[in-house]
């Protein structure tokens, strides 16, 4: 397969004005994984291409293949599946080995699996992550495991310090109208391509919120004499540090990304963002060390009610990402997001998405990796012509789904195109 799209658009010439990309992957290859059995491929990074387009027809395995990029960075992947759900499908959607964890053990099948080798400006890293097929069977539970260079990492938030990978679905569509998690999460991962040191403070104040959870349940094992309240105080101590630390990147990620967007791109809206939170809203009226006090004494006081409800009442988990439109008001008030229309409510994502990029690519040095599944399909014209070509000029490695070749056709010259299909995947020359 990688011999076969190596050719891709080599004769093709390269857009006047537009810089050739020299970062992204250069190499892709999935086991097991969603429709796919094994695949693998080369993109045109070696050539300065600087798009894959995915074409195909509704359910090819267009976006499986986006989001197996989207598992080389921190998180659950664009869909939020469990470790189990991404094992491979066959026909009819049915597993080829079950997914439930432990018939998956008895039946010994194979685990997936998702490997690049992603080309960064200080040389090429070969990154990693699936499904661990031992772990149900040694600890009862599933567990991802991810490697660096084949050495093993301690977990998925390293992958931050190595790259940053921005995605836009048709489910983030409902963004602005669901509940605050989904935007909560949107937001951490804007953070991540900003300050990559924000995902591993995540991951820890997540950890300790769930230990500090268990106990309050009674589920944690306590060796004898353990001073629990002494423990939780710990945990309490270390949520109060880590939660600081992320609404602090939070703020100003969000300041940072009003002043990118500020500049404007073409016919996109422009955005305000806010983050409202207990944490956040204590940084605006406290130092740093009150705001950690002051959380830390929430949770001591939350510990009966924490227990008896099983939420944790107080902490950055509670945050929420306000998105209005800059300029724009409704009886008064500045229009949300959430009251505009569809389509302008995608334009605001595509919009947040490129002011992210621009960002990141001032402060890391590099441009992040793009995935827009099914986006240019919902564009009209001029806003589908910007978007192609603010991709163009970002020099940033881009992977677009479509079920037709000829709306990205301005692309062509800089782009890879590949048709998915039946767990296979045909270069278009």
């Amino acid at each position: 397969m990688a011999d076969a799209l190596r050719g891709t658009d080599q004769t093709s010439p390269t857009p006047r004005n537009v810089t050739q990309v020299a970062n992204g992957f250069s190499y892709l290859s999935l086991t097991s994984f969603r429709n796919y059995r094994e695949v693998s491929f080369e993109t045109g990074l070696d050539r300065g291409l600087g798009a894959v387009v995915l074409t195909g027809r509704n359910g090819a395995g267009k976006t499986n293949l986006l989001e197996a990029i989207s598992y080389l960075a921190p998180g659950s992947g664009l869909r939020q599946a469990s470790i189990a759900e991404v094992e491979f499908r066959q026909n009819g959607n049915h597993a080829a080995a079950s997914a439930h964890p432990e018939e998956f053990s008895r039946q010994g099948g194979i685990a997936w699996a998702v490997h690049g080798r992603y080309q960064a400006q200080g040389g090429e890293h070969a990154l990693g992550t699936g499904r661990d097929p031992l772990a149900f069977a040694q600890s009862g539970r599933e567990r991802r495991v991810s490697r660096l260079n084949g050495a093993a990492m301690r977990s998925q938030a390293s992958f931050a310090e190595i790259l940053t990978v921005l995605w836009l679905t048709p489910q983030m569509d409902r963004l602005f109208s669901e509940g605050t998690s989904s935007r909560r999460r949107f937001l951490d991962r804007l953070v991540y391509g900003l300050d990559p040191a924000h995902a591993a403070r995540v991951a820890s104040y997540e950890q300790a919120m769930r230990e500090r959870a268990r106990i309050l349940r009674g589920e944690a094992p306590m060796a004898s004499g353990t001073d629990m309240n002494a423990w939780l105080s710990g945990l309490e101590s270390e949520m109060a540090a880590q939660a600081v630390a992320i609404a602090a990147a939070r703020l100003d990620a969000a300041a940072s990304l009003n002043a990118a967007m500020a500049e404007g791109i073409g016919p996109f809206p422009q955005a305000e963002l806010t983050v409202a939170g207990s944490v956040e809203e204590s940084l605006g009226t406290h130092s740093a060390l009150q705001a950690e006090d002051l959380l830390r004494d929430r949770l001591a006081a939350a510990r009966g009610s924490d227990a008896d409800s099983g939420i944790t009442t107080w902490g950055t988990h509670r945050s929420d990402l306000v998105v209005t439109l800059f300029g724009r008001h409704l009886g008064g008030a500045p229009l949300r997001a959430a009251d505009c229309s569809t389509g302008e409510q995608k334009a605001l994502l595509i919009a947040i998405i490129l002011a992210e990029a621009r960002l990141s690519t001032r402060r890391r040095g590099e441009p992040p990796v793009i995935l827009l599944d099914e986006v240019a399909a919902h564009l009209d014209k001029s806003r589908r012509e910007a978007l192609f070509a603010e991709l163009q000029a970002l020099s940033a490695q881009c992977w677009l789904t479509g079920t037709e070749r000829d709306i990205f056709q301005p692309l062509s010259g800089w782009a890879q195109f590949i048709t998915a299909g039946d767990g296979r995947l045909q270069s278009d020359a």
